[in-house]
């Protein structure tokens, strides 16, 4: 059971950012990963200034569940 609520825009930003991240970790050599490593960085600032880790939840252990949440969601 998860020891904190978060937000869900904070909880879709972590999802996509590993969506991205297998995304551009199983493009091929020729591939251009411009875009997806761009997104990677928009969406790690979009995480990482999320008010959400100004509060008392705003713990590392928090910034963990919030990781192993989304890669649930993910599936991987």
């Amino acid at each position: 059971m998860s020891q904190h609520d978060f937000p869900l825009d904070l909880v879709e930003a972590q999802t996509a950012w590993y969506r991205t991240y297998w995304q551009l970790a199983e493009s091929g050599p020729t591939a251009s990963t411009t875009t997806d490593r761009r997104r990677l960085q928009q969406l790690s600032k979009q995480i990482a200034g999320h008010p959400y880790w100004c509060g008392p939840s705003g713990t590392p252990a928090a910034r963990m569940e919030l990781k192993e949440l989304a890669r649930r969601e993910v599936g991987r």
